[in-house]
């Protein structure tokens, strides 16, 4: 009975549990279809609607998450190349890489700037041991991308009468990164100053930084090196000028016995030039910073890595042919979004191949060259060619800041709400999100880049018209009048410098000439020197009312001593005041 009454039970609960609605088999037969109309089903179904949409939406993702992986990457190598800027090896630099290097005379075989000499060094065991510990992993990444940079370096350098082994120095000023920012602001693969860019004929401007361009940075950098050798005679001292600037090296020369009466010992056939000799005696003083002391050493010790990378425990860089490359001219100011989808590629390798652009759109009202892969170029400036104005610049998106409102985003941009509404159709309903990327129209976007472009040239102006410049670290005359559109000669006639006269850390410089003082038509010089007195603040005297005892302006005074606007006097503060 407990059997019957079980079996029953789960004949029950089976029927329960059958899916509802599942149809039951007709034992009927059909009825024979009628025969196939024409209409719509026979033509080819259109895609959803929304279908371009939604590609258009995938392919930006991916676009973005390449980009996001190229900047976290960027951030890696920023991080640990700060590392290798603050490291400090120890003064009594025991070896801190125990592996056996080839003998000298390899070494002479294997490089064309002087290894064999100096590799014992402290501080070149140290960087070794730097490359191959801390930094191994990044180092391992840097040397995968030597292969597409190296060759072509080396190939310009030896065409200028250069050691082709400097090809190694953007391995330590960047890992061979065309986008790399240091702490100072240095910026690309070859880590410019903006004055020392321009000088080199480099533009830095709100919309294009070639030091992020590859072949034109490199150029740039080429001269510059072929200039510093000319001048120092010797590739350490060159590259030591290159890191420190030329004026530190150079003062730091006069200031030591660098041995040119001693005639070196070359029973050898490898003893050291007189020239590499002395950077590394320069070294061992107080006259160059820290940093340049070891940017020699750091060159060894990359070189040496580079060159026989299985030696020290890094798989060998597969060989990668240089790229063959096309370009079209873009006339005026167009989407890169739109340039890569005439190119048939995607954003990221687009901007990859063009990474001076610093928006997403090239420079308004003039031409820009375009980098695009080989064979694609006649195809781009067709296509580009049919597009209306209108479709130049695509919608690009706005990150919503907290508290932001479609009102405040539209005023931002001079757009209207409904404008906006239409664009990003999820916010008809609903105010956007901190941090939603909301798409503003692309023209309006371009105009507010134009506002902040004008207002940073402006200030730039603000800055050098009547104003002075403090000298920083490296900065020489020359970059210093590079940076302000002036000339070296403007430079030294304002200030009163003589025709060899350098610059020091910390010196101010006039960035215009002197005014005249009111009343006389005659020209008022702020150099401390002739015509000019020092003179002790003492309790309640003012810019103003020491400006008036010699027919000056408080403007110039604080010109002349370079203080802040704003910036009270103290009693006991010493000034100058010209007169």
């Amino acid at each position: 009975m407990t059997r019957r009454l079980a079996l029953c039970l789960a004949l029950v609960l089976a029927s329960c549990a059958s899916p509802r609605g599942v149809p039951v088999p007709d034992p009927r037969p059909e009825p024979a279809a009628p025969p196939p109309a024409p209409p719509p089903r026979a033509q080819p179904k259109a895609p959803p609607a929304g279908t371009d949409r939604r590609i258009a939406r995938d392919t930006v993702l991916t676009d973005s998450i390449v980009l996001a992986s190229h900047a976290r990457d960027s951030a890696l190598d920023a991080a640990m190349l700060e590392r290798l800027a603050v490291a400090e090896p120890p003064d009594a630099g025991a070896p801190a890489s125990a592996s056996a290097e080839p003998d000298a005379a390899a070494l002479r075989e294997m490089f064309d700037i002087d290894v064999a000499n100096w590799v014992e060094k402290g501080r070149v065991r140290y960087y070794l041991g730097f490359f191959t510990g801390l930094a191994r992993e990044r180092m391992a990444i840097w040397l995968q991308r030597l292969p597409r940079y190296e060759p072509v370096i080396r190939q310009q350098l030896v065409a200028r009468g250069l050691p082709g082994d400097l090809a190694y120095l953007p391995l330590i000023e960047s890992g061979y990164s065309a986008t790399a920012v240091s702490r100072s602001r240095a910026v690309g693969m070859w880590q410019f100053m903006r004055g020392t860019a321009r000088l080199y004929g480099l533009r830095v401007d709100g919309w294009v930084d070639e030091r992020r361009d590859v072949p034109k940075a490199t150029d740039a950098a080429i001269r510059f090196l072929s200039d510093l050798t000319v001048k120092f005679g010797s590739p350490y001292l060159a590259a030591a000028a290159y890191n420190g600037g030329p004026g530190r090296i150079q003062r730091g020369l006069a200031r030591i016995d660098v041995g040119e009466d001693e005639e070196p010992d070359d029973s050898t056939g490898g003893a050291p030039t007189a020239g590499d000799a002395a950077f590394f005696q320069l070294a061992d003083t107080r006259y160059i910073r820290r940093e340049t002391k070891d940017y020699v050493p750091k060159l060894i010790a990359a070189a040496m890595i580079a060159k026989q990378p299985a030696r020290y425990g890094f798989p060998a860089p597969a060989a990668v042919p240089a790229p063959a490359l096309d370009s079209v001219i873009v006339p005026d100011a167009t989407g890169l979004e739109v340039i890569a989808r005439a190119a048939g590629m995607s954003l990221a390798g687009l901007r990859e191949l063009n990474p001076q652009f610093l928006h997403p759109v090239t420079p308004p009202d003039r031409r820009s060259v375009v980098r695009l892969p080989a064979g694609t170029g006649a195809a781009t400036r067709a296509s580009l060619d049919s597009l209306p104005a209108g479709d130049r610049i695509p919608a690009v998106a706005h990150n919503t800041r907290k508290g932001e409102t479609l009102a405040r985003i539209g005023d931002r941009y001079g757009v209207g709400v409904e404008e906006l509404r239409r664009l990003n159709p999820a916010l008809r309903s609903r105010p956007p999100r901190r941090g939603e990327a909301v798409l503003v129209p692309g023209r309006s976007q371009l105009r507010v880049w134009l506002a902040e472009s004008r207002r940073a040239e402006a200030a730039q102006r603000a800055r050098a018209k009547g104003r002075v410049h403090r000298v920083r670290s490296g900065e020489t005359l020359r970059s210093i009048a590079a940076r302000y559109g002036l000339t070296p000669e403007q430079l030294r006639a304002w200030n009163g410098l003589q025709s060899a006269a350098g610059v020091r850390a910390g010196q101010t410089l006039r960035l215009a000439p002197p005014r005249s003082v009111k009343g006389t038509g005659r020209s008022t010089s702020l150099a401390a020197g002739a015509g000019s007195r020092v003179h002790v603040v003492k309790k309640g005297e003012t810019l103003t009312s020491l400006a008036r005892t010699c027919g000056s302006s408080a403007e110039d005074l604080r010109s002349a001593n370079g203080l802040p606007a704003g910036r009270p006097l103290f009693a006991g503060q010493r000034i100058t005041i010209p007169c």
